[in-house]
């Protein structure tokens, strides 16, 4: 039986440079690299493990563990950390019961924080998904998190 990453994987055979591309496209399609992809795309490209885990590693864009459904980005940045930033971080954290690159048990969120968001204007932001959420405070962060549960 041919494996579910065989036809993602079957373009990329035999060719060499196709590293990046093959990850972007099975984190597509499975949202994130598990342990059985990385040994199935180190048979199919001929490359070790041991160098896929390099690539991986030295990109941000790559994960080895699932993401939630919803991904909340909390901004670090200068602008954000010097309005309040690190007390908005810390509610998002009580808010969502984890803490930085966690997601919560039910897979709903997932929390990560970036250097910036090109936001700076709006500092202390943060993101969730696409939705820009600017001038946060602990208890604007409360209230989003309420909101999105319907508990407004």
């Amino acid at each position: 039986m041919e494996s579910p990453l065989a036809e993602i994987l079957k373009p990329f055979r035999d060719k060499k440079g196709v590293t990046i591309a093959v990850l972007q496209r099975v984190q597509e399609e499975l949202g994130y690299l598990p342990r059985e992809a990385i040994d199935e795309i180190s048979r199919t490209l001929r490359i070790s493990a041991s160098e896929i885990y390099g690539v991986i590693t030295f990109y941000a864009q790559f994960r080895t563990v699932p993401r939630g459904r919803h991904v909340v980005r909390v901004c670090r940045g200068t602008a954000c950390h010097v309005r309040g930033g690190g007390a908005v971080l810390d509610q998002v954290k009580r808010e969502l019961g984890i803490d930085e690159n966690e997601s919560t048990e039910d897979m709903e969120y997932t929390l990560e924080t970036v250097a910036c968001i090109g936001a700076c204007a709006l500092a202390p932001a943060m993101v969730i998904d696409e939705d820009t959420f600017g001038q946060v405070t602990p208890g604007k962060a409360s209230d989003i998190f309420m909101a999105r549960r319907g508990e407004n």
